[in-house]
């Protein structure tokens, strides 16, 4: 099985950046697909990006894109995710995911799952 633990979460001015990592145990992380997802306060959660650990394909959802990305350390097993431009709607919880086949349509899909790290947004 896959552990996730998440990091780099914090508070931030609007406008401001983060850069949450994502650190995958054991000798699996080659053939997963490693994904953020957020989830706010009485909202679900929704998916933000992911990529193919192999190929290092990667999708970003509309409501981030140009904004968000994510990228791999394949050496080390990481995935970060970049945010530029923050706003106070990005306040959320932040979780790392990953499985073999999964949707970021559908958080269900996603068999493993961090922790989350929190990122708070101030105007």
């Amino acid at each position: 099985q896959v552990q996730l633990v998440e990091s780099g979460g914090g508070s931030v001015q609007a406008g401001g950046s983060l850069r949450l990592s994502c650190t995958a145990s054991g000798q699996t992380y080659r053939r997963n697909v490693m994904g953020w997802f957020r989830e706010a306060p009485d909202k679900e959660r929704e998916g933000i990006a992911q990529i193919y650990t192999t190929t290092e394909d990667i999708a970003i959802a509309d409501v981030v894109k140009g904004r968000f990305t994510i990228s791999q350390d394949y050496a080390t097993r990481t995935v970060y995710l970049q945010m530029d431009n923050l706003k106070p709607e990005d306040t959320a919880m932040y979780y790392c995911a990953a499985g073999h086949n999964p949707d970021l349509r559908s958080a269900q899909s996603w068999p493993y799952w961090g922790r989350g790290t929190q990122v708070t947004v101030s105007s």
